[in-house]
């Protein structure tokens, strides 16, 4: 069909990643459109502002983007200090959003709500990948469609429920007004909601591990506070940070836990499998089978994330069944064999859809279910897609990535790092070994990262 080169790129969501997406696709000079459906960029880091990232600056920030801004006198902050999610969107998102050459592209209060190939619903087969997309948007003004030569998503992701089965554990929803998902601000915004309060904080990633912490400070400063932490495994052994981790404040973290979990500030509940909330007089409880947990007043569910995938219903998607990532990345980020942050190489080539091409899912979102994603991760996908939608096939090729280790294993035992390895299939480009833990010997990571695809 001609003229579909002509018509924009659409990028999906003004988060991190989606800025650095719209960066690139400005240095190569390709059109394009960011919709977000917040009311201001980074809508899901200003809900976890308060939070300081346990990775400093300089895995944050993306060179390509990062060079756009100096041209217009931008100065980078100190590359080891740890930026908040407020200082993270203060520093880097706001001045990508407000750049000339991305500011008119961006659409605020524009939320993307199905995406499409014109003229060709799932079951048409015939010409569909000459077909420019149907991106249809909820505006303030009602529902637009806009038509794309090619789409990036990269609109992030929606937290886990508490339910142990995959669904809402039962009463979750009538109980909603005394949850919350991810890492509410307990030292501040809403202080008041948990101060002298019980809390059961549920999950057993680093998420779980930040509210934790902001917990205990909140005990030492409210007497009658009370902590209470909930997760799946039966034993945290090797799971609570480790002095090998590459990023030394997540390693930190777990360590700090397993201090205030032994001095009695936490009170731990192993082997917690959540299948309902009841109401009693004297709080909720939770109840895994016959067992019932103590009963509190808020509940914070840490549980982590899984993708959106409902906007995109009408596409030929590849994707893993289980994972819900793009089948040539799921094996190698899988969270029941992989272990230790090991992830290969990846662009383009492993986030393609063969039968919808130049559509990509990025980011967060990109990883499906499986946890432990970096900001780098995501800005090292667009920039090989983007390369890729150039036609700089070369650059989009060139793929290097090195995540730092966690020193923290998904399995039980002192063997889960000395795993089996098995080849990178030749789509990776690559003949590298990824150590894969085989699923008899270690139970599932289950690590939460904040829903904008931000560093673990």
């Amino acid at each position: 069909m001609s003229g579909v080169n002509e018509r924009p790129v659409v990028v999906i969501g003004a988060g991190p990643i989606g800025l650095v997406a719209a960066a690139h696709l400005a240095y190569r000079r390709i059109p394009f459109l960011v919709f977000e459906s917040g009311d201001a960029v980074g809508a899901s880091v200003r809900r976890w502002s308060h939070v300081r990232m346990f990775s400093p600056w300089r895995f944050e920030l993306d060179p390509v983007a990062a060079s756009l801004l100096a041209q217009h006198g931008w100065e980078p902050p100190a590359p080891e200090q740890y930026p908040t999610g407020e200082e993270l969107v203060a520093r880097w998102l706001e001045p990508l959003a407000t750049h000339p050459a991305i500011a008119p592209a961006l659409r605020l209060h524009h939320r993307v709500v199905a995406v499409s190939r014109s003229g060709r619903d799932k079951l048409a087969g015939p010409d569909r990948a000459g077909r420019p997309f149907v991106v249809r948007v909820a505006t303030p003004d009602g529902e637009r469609e806009f038509l794309a030569r090619g789409v990036i998503d990269a609109s992030g992701a929606l937290p886990n429920p508490l339910g142990a089965s995959g669904l809402p554990a039962l009463g979750e929803t009538a109980f909603a007004d005394r949850i919350a998902y991810g890492m509410p601000d307990v030292l501040g915004r809403v202080r008041a909601e948990y101060a002298g309060r019980r809390v059961l904080v549920v999950g057993a990633g680093h998420s779980a591990f930040g509210v934790l912490l902001d917990l205990v400070a909140l005990a030492e400063q409210a007497p009658g506070t009370a902590i209470h932490w909930a997760v799946r495994r039966r034993s945290l052994t090797g799971r609570l940070g480790s002095t090998d981790d590459e990023l030394p404040e997540r390693g930190r973290l777990g360590q700090r836990v397993a201090e205030a979990v032994g001095r009695g500030a936490i009170t731990l509940h192993t082997g917690v499998l959540v299948d309902r909330i009841e109401a009693h007089a004297h709080g909720l409880v939770v109840r895994s089978g016959d067992r019932a947990l103590p009963p509190v007043d808020r509940i914070v569910c840490a549980t982590g994330y899984r993708p959106d995938l409902a906007p995109l219903r009408e596409l030929r998607l590849a994707l893993d069944p289980v994972v819900e990532a793009p089948v040539a990345l799921a094996p190698y980020i899988d969270p029941r064999y992989h272990s230790c942050g090991t992830v290969p190489p990846h662009g383009v080539a492993e986030l393609a859809h063969p039968q919808e091409p130049d559509f990509f899912i990025v980011g967060l979102k990109s990883y499906g279910r499986a946890p432990t994603f970096l900001l780098r991760t995501g800005y090292e996908q667009v920039r090989s897609v983007v390369a890729a939608l150039a036609g700089d096939w070369e650059a989009a090729r060139r793929v290097e990535l090195e995540l730092p280790a966690t020193g923290v294993c998904s399995g039980t035992g002192d063997s889960c790092c000395e795993s089996d390895e098995r080849p990178v299939p030749a789509r990776l480009g690559s003949g590298r070994a990824v150590p894969v833990v085989p699923p008899a010997r270690c139970d599932a990571i289950a690590a939460e990262v904040p829903g904008d695809g931000t560093c673990c």
